[in-house]
Order: C-alpha cells, then sequence, then structure tokens
C-alpha cells in the first residue's frame, strides 16, 4: 500500500499529465485520492494541475472539509462534486475532473458519446452520457452527475467537462483518456464520412468479454442486464433486443432508453 506522501506525487504526476496533454487549461480541473472513509486527498484551487508539487496537495474530510493544507493552499471549489461520487459509490478511490478538448466539445454541442465505434471504449465504457449543467463549485453539478453514478464510470458535464473515477488514481486517469480518444476518433470518422459501428452482435460479444474479464467499476450494460423491468414496465426488454434488434444505433439507443428507464429520468 501506498504511503500518503507517495500518493501526493502520483497526483501531481497524473495532474502533469493532463496539463501535458492539454485536457486542462491553466489552472483549470482537479484530482482527489481516498485514503480512507473520513480522509481524502485533493488538489488545491487556483494552481496550474502541470506545475504542483506534493506539498501544494490539501487533505479534507468526507464533507469537504479542510483536514491540512499547507499556507496559501486551498482544496479545490470542486470538492463537492468528487465528495458525491465517493459517497455514492463507496468502490470508487479516485475522481479526475478535466476539459479534454474533444470530449469537452461534445459536451458543449449536448451530444453523449454512445456509438460503439471501438471494441475498447465498448468494453472498458460503454458509453459516456451527459450530465445536466450545473454552477460550477455548487451542488447543482453534484446533484446533476448523481443520476449517472451508478450506471457508468465517466460522464461528460454539459458546457464544462468531463469526470472519470475508479478504484484507483491511475485507473480514473486511463478512463479520461479513453473518454477522450473516444471522442477525438469518433470527431474525426465524422470527418471522413461517418463512423462504420460495430454491429448488435459484435457489441453483445465484447459486453460478454467484459464480463469473462471480471472488469471493476460500473457499466451500462450491466443495468439492462441485472435489470427486473417487466414487459408491461418496458415495450423493449433484453429478449426482445437480442432477437429482434439488427441495427447497432437501435441497440444503444435501446439500452440508453432503458437505463433512462431504470433512472425515472
Amino acid at each position: 500500500m501506498q504511503n500518503e506522501y507517495a500518493i501526493r506525487k502520483q497526483i501531481c504526476e497524473i495532474g502533469k499529465r493532463i496539463y501535458d496533454k492539454g485536457m486542462v487549461a491553466a489552472n483549470d480541473g482537479n484530482i482527489s485520492v481516498k485514503l480512507n472513509d473520513h480522509e481524502f486527498l485533493c488538489t488545491p484551487t487556483g494552481v496550474s494541475k502541470g506545475f504542483m508539487t506534493p506539498e501544494y496537495i490539501c487533505k479534507v474530510d468526507e464533507n469537504g472539509k479542510v483536514i491540512q493544507a499547507n499556507q496559501g493552499f486551498k482544496p479545490s471549489s470542486e470538492i463537492k462534486m468528487h465528495m458525491r461520487v465517493y459517497r455514492e459509490r463507496p468502490d470508487v478511490k479516485s475522481v479526475v475532473h478535466a476539459h479534454p478538448l474533444y470530449a469537452t466539445s461534445f459536451a458543449i454541442a449536448g451530444i453523449p458519446l454512445t456509438q460503439p465505434i471501438m471494441p475498447e471504449a465498448v468494453i472498458t465504457l460503454g458509453s459516456v452520457p451527459i450530465a445536466e449543467y450545473g454552477t460550477p463549485s455548487t451542488e447543482e453539478i453534484p446533484d446533476a452527475i448523481s443520476k449517472y453514478l451508478q450506471h457508468y464510470d465517466a460522464v461528460l458535464l454539459e458546457n464544462h467537462g468531463a469526470l472519470s473515477y475508479a478504484d484507483s488514481l491511475l485507473s480514473a486517469y486511463h478512463k479520461m483518456e479513453s473518454v477522450e480518444f473516444y471522442a477525438r476518433l469518433l470527431y474525426q470518422s465524422k470527418q471522413l464520412g461517418g463512423p462504420k459501428e460495430l454491429s448488435q452482435q459484435q457489441v453483445e460479444q465484447l459486453y460478454e468479454i467484459r464480463k469473462q474479464f471480471g472488469m471493476t467499476g460500473k457499466h451500462p450494460s450491466e443495468a439492462v442486464m441485472n435489470s427486473n423491468i417487466s414487459k408491461s414496465n418496458s415495450s423493449l426488454d433484453l429478449i426482445n433486443i437480442n432477437k429482434d434488434t439488427t441495427d447497432k444505433t437501435a441497440l444503444i439507443a435501446v439500452i440508453t432508453k432503458m437505463v433512462i428507464e431504470q433512472l425515472g429520468l
């Protein structure tokens, strides 16, 4: 198990990665790591993520209140968003918020990442929804993302950026990279006449591979597979999807629809 200083160093290293990759500009973005149920490390507000050193990192409690912070540093103003993730997803140990160019462009355009175009994205992310716009540093963003936390490991934030979370800092960062790569591929393939999407059968095979891998975290396909939605409540259940849906775009639309119905949105 890493000691606290090593985790602080890793936060700084990941901060430099997201800065060097252009996923944040100036002082944008924030990162946090759960030490235990009552202690969390987080990046400070008003500081470039590309130039941090371990003494910059703040420690807060489960309510976002400062436990320890060096003079001149205070926790990210978005700490409420991070704490909501930890509260509702006990399996999560780290949260990363950034403004990757392509993913944020989709968030600004109001377009979720739902098209099955790449096996890795289907397996790791499934799809990436958009949480409704909320004013930064308020409870509006935590309330908006709450609807998606039980079914997704990454969310676009309307007109804002992206959020990813996982059982380790490195995994949370990798999910952010995956979201951006997915968004970039989707954008560029549209410039070439539109992506050739994976078929329904191919998508289902990838879902099965994910199950066989025993991957941690949440995935939108699991919400459908585990759903108890009856035919009386939904005109399309999982059996109907497997039997009747031959169009891959329709499959994703059906899965999204069923998840939304289950969430009561």
